[in-house]
């Protein structure tokens, strides 16, 4: 008994060691390619929920409880929990969906866009890439509410970027209207 809490101890401290280097990589990710912390959040509980989940069942292994009745146990979770949320793929779709745009859309907070949508004209800037939807204010001041699942399958045009801060240009012959090297590296467009 006293090796398998032994086992389990050191198999938790992993966890969280392997948790701490994945959060670090994370971070470093999120500072390279200039997310916001609330977008950050957002995939670090995700992750945080995937390690737990991980652990909980690693654990389950550990006191000697077999496959079958650890994924008896998951499965009637996940089915009171689909009955209860009434749409669980959808939020799972969603969850996921969240994580991918986090990692792969070319797209940020501030920028305007437009997805492509027979039905509605869906334009304006992005308010904020939340783990469930993308918040687009339009330009008539209404806020659209866009699932994660559904703008991963619909095509989206970048319309233009997020505005500049003030000067962040600079001019190297204020007579010449040509743009600077640095104009140059900034703009997606070039």
């Amino acid at each position: 008994m006293i090796t398998k809490i032994a086992v389990v101890v050191f198999s938790v401290a992993l966890m969280f060691y392997l948790n701490r280097i994945v959060m670090g990589v994370l971070n470093k990710f999120a500072d390279k390619n200039r997310m916001s912390e609330l977008r950050l959040g957002y995939v670090k509980k995700a992750i945080n929920i995937g390690f737990l989940l991980l652990g909980f069942i690693l654990i389950c292994f550990l006191f000697g409880l077999g496959y079958q009745q650890v994924f008896i146990f998951l499965s009637s979770f996940l089915a009171v929990l689909g009955i209860a949320l009434v749409a669980q793929w959808s939020i799972l779709s969603n969850i996921t969906a969240g994580v991918i745009i986090f990692f792969a859309f070319p797209y940020r907070i501030g920028d305007r866009i437009k997805v492509v949508d027979k039905d509605d004209d869906i334009s304006g800037r992005i308010m904020e890439i939340a783990l469930f939807h993308v918040l687009i204010r339009r330009e008539d001041g209404s806020t659209v509410t866009y699932p994660n699942s559904i703008i991963l399958q619909k095509a989206v045009i970048k319309l233009t970027g997020a505005p500049k801060a003030v000067g962040e240009y600079k001019l190297t012959q204020p007579a010449d209207h040509d743009m600077t090297v640095q104009q140059k590296k900034d703009d997606p467009q070039c």
